[in-house]
């Protein structure tokens, strides 16, 4: 059982950070820089949503599979599910809709997101070092 649960935590940890490094390092700059503004803007909200629930599952899994084996870990593993789940619910919403309003030409909108995509930029990168970490414990564990 111990084994099984140990696969199941290394693979969801390693498709977690997989997953965030391939969108931070691929295809973020890659969409940014081929596509128009526009259509890169639209294409980033669509896939968000789904970026967000890759990370929340593998999280989850890894939380719930490193429980019995490493409470410690579990539980970074489960803070980075619930921030995923705040980021996805309440952020991302708050920061597509200041997102149209900039693009009304509302100023004071434009700095709200600003402040909400760096926000959002810091706490994908907070889950990428604690998941990276936690994965590199138990690689090495």
């Amino acid at each position: 059982m111990e084994t099984t649960l140990a696969l199941i935590a290394l693979f969801s940890l390693s498709l977690a950070f997989g997953g965030m490094m391939f969108f931070a390092a691929v295809v973020a700059p890659l969409v940014f820089s081929r596509l128009p503004f526009e259509h890169a803007g639209r294409f980033t909200r669509a896939i968000f949503p789904h970026y967000y629930l890759w990370v929340l599952a593998c999280s989850a899994a890894a939380a719930i599979a490193l429980f019995p084996l490493a409470k410690e870990a579990a539980g970074i593993m489960a803070l980075s599910a619930g921030l995923t789940l705040w980021l996805r619910q309440v952020l991302m919403r708050r920061i597509n809709h200041a997102s149209d309003l900039a693009q009304a030409g509302d100023a004071a909108a434009k700095r709200e997101f600003d402040r909400m995509h760096k926000l959002s930029v810091a706490a994908n990168l907070v889950q990428m070092v604690a998941i990276g970490a936690v994965l590199a414990m138990f690689g090495v564990g």
